[in-house]
């Protein structure tokens, strides 16, 4: 690990408090209909030495201790909550180990996996599990590592593993060590309680200042605040509205209690050079597969349809920001499902989503988010089914490695990502893993009952769009 690398681990999840995204996925969570859980599946060559691989947990939970915290509520909603010690810390509850019955076929990997990340956190201890799965056929393994997402988004998630893999097989050994850092956390709910409401009424001279000099600037018009509180305005009705699609009969029996993992992959090459034919981006070409998928899938079961209602989170990550922590928002639009040429269908996403990424209300829910974290927690579930019901497909794209990594021995072929149901019929995640594009769907089985045909049009749709090129 380099120093600019050391550097960077050891600032991940260093903040003491949750910041109100967090918060607000944290309080108004509702199992399993609104759960909160993300999970990556990583496949290996071989089975890791079960040593060396505890042994690199326990070096990384001690580089990061918020893999050795937990949530720390304060009695009343005024603020977010706190990361604090798990003083009953123990590795072996949270870094596990089993074997596959029977062949070990991918299909019983993935049932393996839904029914792990359906089981709810213990929301007294540190919000992670990670499962080795041996067994597999082939002598191959697997690890699962499941994440509350009010630890990190998916980035920081990949950001996470890859503080505990290596660019070759053999033990690294001298790794350098964390030192112990001096913190003050709070002892108790009632000690956070009244440093947070303390804090409150601190702040509140300083906002009446900003709001006042703010009204002040516009006033005396040497300032275009005034037009740009219009343009926000503006923004704001576009972003809070739901987008412009029909819904599809076929996704309208969406609750979110029976997910079904399943996974596809492609060259990262042929996704690439799609999305240079019709001059997009790597996520536009992902996208439009997807959209080609579900399109055939609709026509099977003769639904005809134009637009089909998505969701896609923005990373506001910004490239000095430190490790861990959630910094993304969620963009709506209606996804042009109908257009049938795929570099045309690239091409049309392409500027639906620069022309998202521009908004300025684009990052809305952080500003409702303070305001439904000090209200009841079920006004809180109320709106965040609102927000996750307003779409039928989320769609997420993270970049992983370009290079071959290890774990304790054995080569990471695949890392697949899997996130929750918040009311979508299809949640999709891609990871490019050593020029491979790693794409896992959970879907919700309820709406979609011919889990075959639905993959069938899924795989596809893939085919079709990185078959454009040669």
């Amino acid at each position: 690990m380099t120093e600019q690398m050391w550097d960077l681990a050891a600032s991940w999840g260093t903040e003491e408090r949750m910041n109100e995204i967090e918060a607000l996925m944290w309080r108004s969570e509702n199992h399993p209909r609104l759960s909160s859980t993300i999970c990556s599946l990583m496949l290996f060559d071989t089975s890791p030495d079960w040593d060396r691989f505890l042994a690199a947990h326990e070096w990384a939970t001690e580089l990061v201790p918020r893999c050795r915290q937990r949530v720390l509520d304060p009695l009343l909603p005024v603020g977010p909550p706190a990361w604090v010690p798990d003083e009953a810390f123990q590795l072996d509850y949270h870094v596990r180990r089993t074997r596959l019955p029977g062949e070990g076929t991918m299909a019983h990997l993935l049932e393996f996996a839904q029914t792990q990340a359906l089981a709810p956190f213990d929301r007294t201890r540190p919000l992670w599990e990670g499962t080795l799965v041996e067994g597999l056929e082939g002598g191959r393994a697997a690890y699962l590592l499941k994440l509350h997402h009010s630890l990190t988004d998916g980035l920081g998630g990949i950001q996470l593993m890859s503080l505990v893999q290596s660019r070759t097989r053999e033990h690294t050994a001298d790794k350098p060590r964390a030192e112990p850092r001096a913190s003050a956390h709070p002892a108790n709910q009632l000690d956070l309680t009244t440093t947070v409401i303390a804090e409150n009424v601190r702040r509140l001279p300083g906002l009446a200042g900003r709001a006042v000099a703010g009204g002040a600037r516009v006033l005396t018009g040497r300032s275009n605040a005034l037009g740009e509180a219009v343009r926000y305005g503006s923004s704001l009705r576009r972003t809070l509205s739901p987008p412009p699609a029909t819904p599809s009969p076929l996704l309208a029996d969406r609750r979110g209690t029976a997910w079904r993992f399943q996974v596809m992959e492609c060259e990262l090459a042929d996704l690439k050079a799609a999305a240079k034919l019709a001059r997009g981006s790597l996520n536009d070409a992902y996208v439009a597969a997807l959209l080609g998928g579900l399109r055939r899938y609709h026509q099977r079961n003769g639904v005809d349809i134009e637009d089909l209602s998505m969701v896609m989170p923005v990373s506001m990550r910004k490239s000095d920001d430190p490790m861990g922590g959630n910094k993304f928002a969620g963009a709506y639009f209606a996804a042009p499902i109908g257009i049938e040429d795929p570099v045309e269908r690239i091409a049309v996403l392409r500027g639906i989503v620069l022309t998202l990424r521009v908004e300025p209300a684009l990052d809305t829910l952080s500003l409702v988010a303070p305001l439904l974290n000090r209200v009841p927690s079920k006004v809180g579930q109320i709106a965040f089914n609102l927000v996750g019901s307003a779409a039928e497909l989320s769609a997420s794209n993270m970049p992983g490695v370009p290079h071959p990594v290890y774990m304790a021995g054995a080569r990471v072929e695949r890392v697949f990502p899997f996130g929750p149901l918040p009311g979508v019929a299809v949640m999709a995640g891609l990871i490019s893993h050593d020029g491979t594009c790693c794409i896992g769907l959970n879907i919700d089985g309820d709406a979609i009952t011919d889990l075959d045909q639905f993959m069938e049009c899924m795989n596809e749709g893939l085919l079709e769009v990185t078959s454009v090129v040669g």
